[in-house]
């Protein structure tokens, strides 16, 4: 039997491949403005630079509003239902320095979410966040049952 967070990692990777692609593309347009670059990935210090214009540049490409649905659908392959429908605002998703985070309560706990569009690396100055550079189109999506 599959593990709750492995179905809901497959059902994001295969159901909405083409959802996390266009949410790859926003976390680009951020980096652009990024003032440095770690390696050849954009970087920034200033957590300011992420989390509202990604929320911005998601709701400009119809992605932001989709969110709610999307934790719906995969709550739903995981075999649960909600308790009450998901809105695009916390507590449900939450635009982080590190990218969407889609969070819902089940009977087992509490299912987190993260698209990781932005790491945060300690170099030698500072904590900086670095645009992922993964070797698909797709962001890193990582999965907790807590």
């Amino acid at each position: 039997m599959a593990h709750l967070e492995d179905v809901v990692a497959d059902r994001l990777r295969t159901e909405h491949h083409e959802l996390l692609g266009t949410i790859s593309d926003c976390a680009d347009a951020v980096a652009a403005g990024f003032e440095t670059a770690v390696g050849d990935a954009p970087a920034t210090a200033n957590r300011e630079k992420i989390s509202s214009p990604l929320r911005t540049t998601l709701s400009k490409a119809g992605v932001y509003a989709q969110l709610p649905t999307v934790l719906t659908d995969v709550v739903s392959e995981a075999g649960y239902r909600l308790s009450a429908s998901p809105v695009a605002a916390p507590p449900y998703v939450v635009i982080a320095s590190t990218g969407p985070v889609l969070r819902s309560t089940l009977p087992s706990g509490r299912l987190v979410i993260s698209i990781r569009l932005f790491e945060p690396v300690q170099t030698d100055q500072s904590l900086v966040y670095v645009c992922r550079q993964p070797e698909t189109e797709r962001p890193a999506v990582d999965v907790e049952l807590r």
